[in-house]
């Protein structure tokens, strides 16, 4: 899902692991759903006339027929898919608390196994992280919370699932895009049967979505395959590309817990500019001061940070909670998905597995 949004989807609404199908709070649902039509191809109700179309924009895109052969003959729609989509939450009003959502996402087996990860893959690590700027323990708290390190990455046919998306109509640009970057990868070399992910069209450790893969995937062991599916290094390597690209800051935090003195009120301090895209999620931040104002306002980082860093104020849960100053890298971390309550757990993770 982006970026600055050089993958920029979230431009279209969606980042790549929200397309995974994480459930979160309906308060940051960054789609409705829709109820199943086989209708909605314009122009046709026909499955396979679609199905036409797509043919022949990805033969003018430089797909081979081979391919398009191979990858779209005897596809049906598939039902369950568009019951999934339908199915996602809509925006509410009143955000839920983010401390039980932390609590699950948080919780002691995925430090643990984040940690394991962390002693295992010791020797790689060091090297992903001079080549990409970006922290180990966010490139394994983005694999914890994708996908708990590969125990779970989707089952769904990718080109049948992107194929019905996209019939279906409702995001037609988004999934018709990432039907024919499915075909591009197989073109490139990359075999059907790793071609199974979420119902939406994620896949592999991180998932990343088709477009995502084919400018993002890294060869991190140097084997001359983006292998996201089954080798660490590339995996890591690949998240780590994200971040960059993205325009993650190295030698940032991600943010820091925060201590707020009796007197302090952030009703002062709220944001002043509309943010282009993931508006509910970002209009829950603060405005931008550095460390050293915020400490003046009376918010003391717990953990050592830059005097001059900008940062917002987060306290999402209200007074007496849990409080944050939150970095640029922070809104990096919302490029992969935009939600508080997802990029929360994920900096908090990442801390917990460099403990």
């Amino acid at each position: 899902m982006r970026r600055r949004f050089p993958l920029r989807l979230l431009r279209q609404g969606l980042t790549c692991s929200l397309l995974a199908a994480i459930p979160l709070p309906a308060v940051e649902a960054q789609y409705t759903g829709a109820p199943y039509s086989n209708s909605g191809y314009s122009g046709s109700a026909s499955f396979e006339g679609y199905l036409d179309s797509v043919r022949s924009r990805a033969a003018r895109e430089g797909v081979s027929q081979a391919t398009i052969g191979r990858m779209l003959s005897g596809l049906t729609p598939n039902p369950r898919v568009i019951q999934l989509d339908g199915g996602q939450p809509s925006r509410s009003s009143t955000p839920p608390a983010t401390a039980p959502y932390i609590a699950t996402h948080v919780d002691a087996a995925r430090i643990g196994r984040g940690r394991e990860r962390y002693a295992r893959d010791a020797g790689m690590l060091p090297a992903i992280e001079r080549r990409y700027g970006v922290p180990a323990s966010i490139m394994l708290a983005i694999w914890g919370h994708e996908t708990n390190y590969g125990s779970y990455t989707g089952d769904f046919d990718l080109a049948r699932s992107l194929a019905t998306l996209a019939w279906e109509g409702r995001r037609r640009a988004l999934f018709e895009g990432e039907l024919i970057a499915v075909l591009k990868m197989v073109d490139r070399g990359v075999p059907p049967y790793r071609l199974k992910g979420s119902w939406a069209g994620a896949f592999g450790n991180p998932q990343f979505l088709p477009s995502v893969y084919l400018r993002l995937a890294a060869d991190g062991d140097g084997d001359g395959d983006a292998d996201i599916w089954s080798s660490d290094a590339d995996t890591l390597a690949s998240i780590a590309n994200y971040f960059r690209d993205a325009g993650w800051r190295p030698g940032q935090p991600w943010g820091v817990r925060a201590s707020v003195s009796p007197g302090f009120s952030a009703s002062g301090s709220t944001a002043r500019l509309a943010a282009p895209s993931c508006d509910r999620v970002h209009a829950r931040h603060s405005r931008w001061l550095t460390v050293a104002e915020w400490r003046r306002l009376g918010v003391t980082p717990q953990r050592s940070i830059g005097e001059d860093v900008l940062a917002t104020f987060f306290q999402p849960d209200g007074p007496g909670t849990p409080a944050y100053l939150l970095t640029g890298n922070y809104r990096v971390i919302l490029q992969y998905n935009c939600s508080n309550y997802y990029a929360l757990s994920v900096g908090l993770l990442a801390d917990e597995i460099a403990r």
